[in-house]
């Protein structure tokens, strides 16, 4: 996993907005924004991933002239459509289909339900001088951390003065079925 402090690696993918699919520029979200969060998970629909998801959307996160918040998936573009959809999540969701943007990050899973060159359930924030401020992933996607990676970020986006509701992760919702 990337630590805390060095510079964050930059990168381009392909990412749901809204109904559209387009291209998105780490570049242009810490150029525009105090801070970014990426939220990275294994895969779509994974209930754990997909609670810390719309914790973070039922927090407000998105649409901050402060904060971008990103999701980052190991599954298609088409995956992401409906995974966007199913759960309005109003944020993009990147379809890092073949880990390179994980491996940059030095969160990609090693192996994971049979899958390999996946992100690992992590979350990172870089700050608008590309410092990666805050890190941190559970040994398994399925593992329910108490407290979930972005409840943990709410500390150090609120040091950087992005001041946010913490997420409140709830394991057992509509996800969980």
């Amino acid at each position: 996993m990337i630590d805390a402090g060095v510079k964050a690696p930059d990168f381009i993918a392909p990412a749901v907005v809204g109904a559209e699919a387009a291209e998105i520029a780490l570049f242009d979200l810490v150029e525009a924004h105090d801070a970014v969060a990426l939220c990275f998970a294994p895969a779509t629909f994974v209930p754990t991933c997909t609670a810390a998801f719309a914790a973070v959307r039922d927090a407000g996160w998105h649409g901050r002239d402060d904060l971008a918040v990103v999701a980052l998936t190991g599954d298609s573009l088409y995956a992401a459509f409906a995974y966007a959809d199913r759960f309005a999540l109003p944020f993009p969701v990147v379809a890092d289909f073949h880990g390179g943007v994980a491996e940059s990050y030095d969160l990609l899973a090693d192996s994971w339900e049979g899958h390999s060159d996946i992100p690992r359930h992590a979350t990172v924030v870089i700050d608008g001088e590309w410092t990666v401020r805050f890190t941190a992933a559970t040994k398994d996607a399925l593992d329910r951390a108490d407290p979930a990676p972005v409840e943990r970020a709410t500390e150090t986006l609120r040091e950087i003065g992005i001041d946010v509701e913490r997420p409140r992760v709830e394991y057992d919702g509509e996800w969980a079925r």
